[in-house]
């Protein structure tokens, strides 16, 4: 979608002779165009809520709440929180999880430490511990496997015996790693202040307990109560992510013409629907209007913009 949306740009700039874009200030311009609308999906959402608690939203073709819904939760993800000391794990970033954490949704928890011990021989998508008594202890399929040394996280697919254990995913590629066995019944943890945790923490009826996790959020720091929850794979988190930069990647050919090359490696196209093209559209010629100082342009923008808002400002 995104060489569409540029050569539309384009089209529009170069008719009159408005200017040219470089490819460089054209991903600049995309990334803050998709942000725009990425958070205009929220506030979409929110307003249909509102429309249907009022009874003036309509259903089944009329439902606009369902696509909304459903374009969110592609950027909804789910992973566990890397551990980073006691009970302070890091919030989902690009480094530690592959994204960077726009909201957190809730905070689930595996408090229960079931075994611990080390892996005795190696293979493929197996735990194998000779000194281990898995069906003795109580393991069972969804039971969850942390590697100690490398932070992995499977979950056991099948019980073999005493001594082997069956995984979803090959995370032991090491013979003689530590491992620890989280029992697979969740706890969904309550977020509260910071302020709030001391307070709750120095009476022994309110303070959290394994049956009732909390969390503080301390900037990108998560604390995790009671203090027994300290481990990687004890804490998950499901949250909405950022969206991808978009990059409109290129080769330049002998004439000094920019070419459209999607095979380079930090190619990204946007993530948005489709149907969005066309606002991506008027979003960047409203930045381009502004950085080439013809009001023409950014007033062609906001104009288009102005007439899609009907859909939802009814609503409000």
């Amino acid at each position: 979608m995104i060489n569409e949306v540029r050569n539309a740009v384009l089209s529009v700039l170069n008719k009159n002779n408005y200017g040219y874009i470089s490819p460089s200030d054209f991903n600049l311009y995309a990334a803050n165009a998709q942000m725009e609308l990425y958070e205009e999906y929220y506030s979409s959402y929110n307003k249909t809520i509102n429309a249907e608690n009022l009874r003036s939203s309509g259903t089944d073709y009329a439902d606009i709440e369902s696509p909304i819904a459903e374009t969110l939760e592609t950027f909804l993800m789910t992973d566990y929180l890397v551990n980073l000391g006691s009970n302070s794990f890091s919030m989902p970033t690009l480094t530690t999880v592959g994204n960077d954490s726009y909201y957190i949704l809730k905070i689930l928890c595996y408090p229960n430490l079931l075994v611990s011990g080390n892996e005795t021989s190696n293979f493929i998508k197996k735990l194998i511990d000779s000194s281990a008594s898995f069906l003795s202890d109580g393991i069972v399929e969804g039971d969850i496997v942390a590697n100690i040394r490398t932070g992995k996280i499977s979950t056991v697919s099948e019980v073999l015996s005493d001594t082997t254990i069956l995984l979803i995913d090959n995370i032991f590629l090491t013979t003689g790693d530590g491992y620890r066995i989280f029992s697979s019944k969740v706890k969904e943890a309550d977020k509260v202040s910071v302020g709030k945790i001391t307070m709750l923490n120095s009476s022994l009826y309110t303070q959290p307990t394994e049956l009732f996790p909390s969390y503080t959020l301390e900037g990108q720091t998560i604390k995790a109560y009671p203090s027994t929850i300290k481990f990687k794979g004890q804490l998950q988190a499901v949250y909405f992510r950022y969206p991808k930069v978009p990059k409109w990647t290129y080769i330049t050919l002998t004439n000094g013409e920019p070419a459209f090359d999607q095979s380079q490696t930090d190619y990204q196209d946007f993530e948005l629907p489709n149907e969005d093209g066309y606002k991506l559209v008027t979003k960047i010629l409203e930045y381009c209007g502004i950085s080439i100082r013809e009001t023409e342009v950014t007033q062609f923008g906001m104009a288009q913009q102005q007439h899609e808002q009907p859909t939802f400002s009814m609503q409000q």
